[in-house]
């Protein structure tokens, strides 16, 4: 019988027919595991702020932090993570990624303080989560593409998406459940899952071989791209905040000197990457037209989709649902509740899109 790295070409380690499988069942945990982290935090706001005895109003720089540092490490460091993996094996860092997050989950868990101390310690750890999710985000899909044959790549990626998407939706039933016995239960929901799909990854993925040639870490291009987009992050992130008499701080002069450094430094990535040697990402594929257009899009479902996301569930629990009736208390499960219907819509079309583009192609499913 054909192995899978028979019909894929992968290299000569032996994958037996089931492989394929196991690499799904994995990514899938791990990314239903990550996004269920994302949102159920978003949904128990109040009431971790309420369990370290800090008024999120009073306290806003720390409420913008647990929210928006999760996301920033990842969207910084997912290139460079990227990059690290074509350098040392994809699957060596896609398991140490699942390590990290789930070390960062029993550090949340286990927040010994209160006060300042404890929201500090949250946005730490959630710093240190972040980190685990880069290198987990930027090899799943690599992973999936070597496991799977051509004609079946489109359902795993479907199906592995769908994990992420769900995820976003039930993690809001979780949050509002658990936060209401216990805070601490919204991190230690994650901490079994993650040391399981840790020891089940440790044990059952296997290295792909990557073309051998001389590889070296782009510096320049790291230390651009990462501060570049870390100082603009943190600007957008502090604009946020009031400054004097100004509800919003955008004419803050710190929040204006970060926005126009990050975005200096982005402007002297591209420059920078198109004269190494040995670029972290290489710009050429942008003349491929379908990489072009299938990352532009990506983008543009991923902006929509996430303020759509973002503003409902405050909508939801701050304003719609205490006027018809809903306690303060209750409004983060009926938010979940309420959200229901777009986690039904994503269950149903992730994997038929996935089935429907291996079988007549995804440009048009795409569009």
């Amino acid at each position: 019988m054909e192995t899978e790295t028979e019909k894929t070409g992968a290299g000569p380690v032996k994958k037996g027919i089931d492989y394929k499988w196991v690499v799904l069942s994995i990514t899938t945990i791990e990314m239903f595991m990550v996004s269920v982290n994302g949102s159920i935090t978003l949904i128990s706001l109040p009431a971790i702020f309420n369990g370290i005895n800090i008024d999120p109003l009073t306290s806003f720089q720390y409420l913008i932090w647990v929210l928006m540092g999760y996301s920033l490490v990842t969207a910084t460091l997912l290139l460079s993570c990227g990059r690290l993996s074509d350098m040392y094996g994809r699957v060596k860092l896609y398991n140490l990624g699942f390590a990290i997050f789930t070390l960062g989950s029993i550090l949340l868990f286990l927040t010994p303080d209160k006060g300042s101390a404890g929201a500090l310690e949250i946005i730490a750890f959630r710093l240190v989560q972040g980190v685990g999710a880069s290198f987990t985000f930027s090899n799943s899909a690599a992973i999936l593409t070597d496991a799977f044959p051509p004609d079946e790549r489109g359902k795993a990626l479907g199906l592995n998406t769908i994990s992420f998407l769900s995820g976003q939706f039930v993690g809001l039933i979780l949050g509002g459940v658990l936060a209401f016995y216990n805070w601490r239960y919204v991190f230690l929901v994650s901490v079994p899952v993650g040391i399981l799909g840790t020891i089940w990854a440790y044990l059952k993925l296997r290295e792909t071989p990557l073309p051998k040639r001389a590889r070296k870490i782009d510096v320049w291009g790291n230390i651009t791209f990462v501060a570049g987009l870390t100082i603009l992050l943190i600007g957008i992130t502090y604009a946020l905040l009031p400054y004097g008499n100004d509800p919003m701080g955008w004419d803050n002069p710190w929040v204006l000197g970060a926005i126009i450094t990050g975005i200096l430094l982005l402007i002297a990535f591209p420059i920078i990457e198109s004269r190494v040697e040995d670029p972290m990402f290489r710009l050429n594929l942008f003349k491929i037209r379908v990489f072009t257009l299938a990352n532009t899009a990506g983008f543009l479902s991923a902006l929509a989709r996430g303020g759509m996301f973002f503003i409902l569930i405050l909508m939801l629990q701050g304003i719609w649902l205490p006027l018809h009736g809903y306690s303060y208390e209750s409004t983060p499960f009926w938010a979940g509740i309420f959200m229901l219907p777009l986690t039904a819509g994503f269950v149903i079309m992730g994997p038929l899109s996935g089935w429907l583009s291996d079988k007549y192609g995804s440009r048009w499913f795409a569009t």
